[in-house]
């Protein structure tokens, strides 16, 4: 941990966390976004400097009322450790927003993105009253898919020819979530913003889906 105050969790379930963003941290955003697996899962070839990625953190840290940006942390040991970023860009107007998910390379498989994806969504749906959260992933993208569906994500479609994957052309799969797929209890409800709540979403989700 660095010599800063224990950062503040705002919910936590499972032993992965939400937490606001840092500054201290833009390096470790900045390493995590630009790591070939995450190049890779956004369809992106041009990684970003950390200088560029820095500026663009700059503005977050001031927030804007079409934003919910989260830094994920593993808790499971003895201090919180950041491993992620989550984040919704939400539509005011139509009450949606798309969610976007990076885990850090070291913490993959080890179930932190589907955890992380749940509390995004608790928060969508409980604390800001959204009526539905969408995301894209690459057709070829097995394994995120397939944590996106363990987390309460239904794929409703495909666009043709939309993205690239190692180099070739691939779709790019739409998936979706509403409030009524939420099954279990929120984490936001009934509480104080400082008490440690374990919860159990899903239960009837997938058991082969994969861990990210």
């Amino acid at each position: 941990m660095s010599d800063i105050a224990e950062p503040v969790l705002w919910a936590e379930a499972e032993g992965i966390a939400l937490g606001a963003l840092r500054a201290d941290l833009a390096r470790e955003y900045w390493r995590w976004e630009s790591d070939p697996g995450a190049v890779l899962g956004y369809g992106r070839q041009v990684p970003e400097s950390p200088e560029s990625r820095a500026e663009g953190l700059e503005h977050q840290l001031r927030g804007a009322p079409d934003q919910a940006r989260f830094t994920v942390y593993d808790v499971r040991g003895t201090d919180p450790a950041p491993c992620g970023l989550a984040s919704l860009l939400v539509d005011h107007q139509v009450r949606t927003a798309e969610f976007i998910l990076v885990v850090a390379p070291e913490a993959r498989g080890r179930g932190v993105g589907t955890t992380a994806t749940r509390l995004t969504l608790d928060y969508a749906f409980h604390v800001i009253g959204l009526e539905m959260v969408w995301l894209k992933v690459l057709e070829p993208n097995t394994a995120g898919r397939n944590a996106y569906a363990k987390a309460g994500f239904r794929e409703v479609g495909t666009m043709r020819s939309a993205g690239v994957w190692k180099g070739r052309r691939c779709g790019e799969v739409v998936m979706d979530a509403l409030p009524r797929d939420f099954q279990g209890p929120s984490v936001y409800e009934g509480r104080g913003s400082q008490n440690r709540t374990a919860v159990r979403w899903w239960a009837s989700a997938p058991a082969k889906a994969a861990r990210v």
